[in-house]
């Protein structure tokens, strides 16, 4: 059975207009809530939401659907993605739910759902709760409907968990710190947790009104923060996207730092700590080579997996890794999280700017990346991908580029777009086969 609802990460769409509606929004409670009533205990779900306006409507639809069949619901109100996850865990909760697109626009919406161990849910689970889509579910008897309350303290817990992620030891004084919280899911616990460490704060992105989330700001659209860096005089800028999962780096100078560059940081620092388990980092296709060259240069390696943070989380699990990631921005440290975390992710990064007494400007650029180009080619329909003229234009691609770059194209998981990625030493030779390779799918496409 393949998934219908599903995508990369939970399911996501446009509110009102497709999958995602109130009335959805109920059945995915009653059907998530119908798979983990386990035991004779009395049952718990976590809640919690970004800042979209659609996050009341989805909100109140999902308590309607998990209190209808028996569980006792707990909302957190606006928290980040790994807030939920660690206290799913924490409430000793049988399910956690994160309502958010993450960094889409504020139209969209989308469901995250989490386990007991604070780990989004196997494809077995997802599968299962695609199925009951589709089925009448029981409902709990009179007596045993569920209650729903609101917990207060929620943000307190995540920001003392956060700063938990550094050694005591380390303090943030003396830096100057923009934050750019994307109008979203935590623009009051970074900012508070890096004000409660020592910094001074400078904010972007701390306004939510349910429609401006990830508008010209966070870690999608940093030009905003890059001015602030420069124009204040801060010593770093840190970008985080609707649900703070993701994290973008911006040096004094106004330089942006990728997900890349801050996992090499991460994993050579934790490397030289005695810190890094598994041998290296895992990172997705996406990652430029250059990140592979400079681990190799520090006896580290790079396991590559296909994109979505959940492919690099169940490789990470898998092989005993403890740092991988993604170029966008996801950053999942297995020793504080079970989640990307943008926020425990720019502490690890703020902790070795305090140790070293560098410059961002010093620390952050590791390795020169090779040129890199990524295009996007959008389709109506069919699988132009699986045509022979699109296959036989990829193995001159794959020919040319053979020993000095490499290629990627793949279909996106959550659009009608396929994406055609190319990196190598010869920034001609990538352009002309990205080119080649945009032309072909266009007119098989067609």
């Amino acid at each position: 059975m393949s998934k219908q609802f599903f995508g990369t990460d939970g399911i996501r769409g446009r509110t009102n207009a497709g999958v995602m509606t109130a009335a959805t929004a109920m059945k995915v409670g009653q059907a998530a809530g119908t798979r983990f009533l386990r035991g004779s205990h009395r049952h718990r779900v976590v809640i919690g939401k970004d800042t979209r306006l659609s996050g009341y409507m989805l909100e109140n639809a999902m308590v309607a659907g998990f209190t209808s069949v028996g569980m006792d619901v707990v909302l957190l109100g606006p928290m980040p993605t790994p807030a939920v996850a660690l206290l799913t865990q924490e409430l000793r909760a049988d399910v956690g739910v994160m309502i958010s697109a993450s960094h889409n626009p504020y139209e969209d919406n989308g469901i995250k759902l989490f386990g007991p161990d604070g780990f989004k849910l196997s494809d077995a689970d997802e599968l299962a709760i695609e199925a009951m889509l589709s089925q009448d579910l029981g409902l709990a008897a009179s007596d045993e409907i569920g209650r729903a309350r609101r917990i207060e303290d929620a943000r307190g817990r995540y920001i003392h968990a956060v700063k938990g992620s550094l050694a005591k030891e380390i303090r943030l004084d003396g830096l100057k710190i923009a934050v750019d919280c994307a109008n979203g899911a935590a623009y009051q616990v970074a900012p508070s947790a890096f004000w409660e460490l020592g910094a001074e704060v400078v904010t972007l992105g701390v306004s939510p009104n349910g429609k401006n989330i990830n508008l010209n700001c966070g870690s999608t659209h940093v030009g905003a923060l890059q001015e602030t860096v420069v124009s204040s005089g801060a010593d770093i800028g840190i970008a985080l996207d609707g649900d703070a999962d993701r994290l973008i780096v911006v040096d004094e100078k106004g330089k942006i730092v990728d997900g890349d560059q801050i996992m090499a940081l991460i994993g050579s620092e934790w490397a030289r700590q005695g810190r890094l388990a598994g041998g290296g980092v895992v990172a997705t296709v996406m990652s430029n080579l250059g990140l592979e060259r400079f681990l190799k240069g520090q006896g580290l390696d790079l396991m590559r997996t296909a994109v979505g943070d959940r492919h690099v989380l169940e490789a990470m699990r898998k092989g005993g890794y403890n740092v991988g990631g993604e170029q966008s921005g996801h950053m999942i440290l297995l020793d504080h999280a079970t989640t990307g975390d943008g926020t425990v992710a720019a502490l690890q990064v703020l902790a070795a700017l305090v140790q070293s007494g560098k410059r961002a400007s010093e620390l952050l650029h590791l390795f020169d990346p090779v040129p890199q180009l990524l295009r996007n080619v959008r389709f109506g329909g069919g699988k132009p991908l699986e045509a022979d003229s699109v296959i036989a234009v990829i193995a001159d691609a794959e020919a040319s580029l053979n020993g000095k770059g490499r290629l990627v194209i793949r279909p996106s998981g959550t659009e009608p777009v396929i994406r055609v990625m190319a990196e190598g030493d010869d920034a001609g030779e990538v352009e002309a086969a990205v080119a080649s390779i945009c032309a072909a799918v266009e007119k098989a496409a067609a």
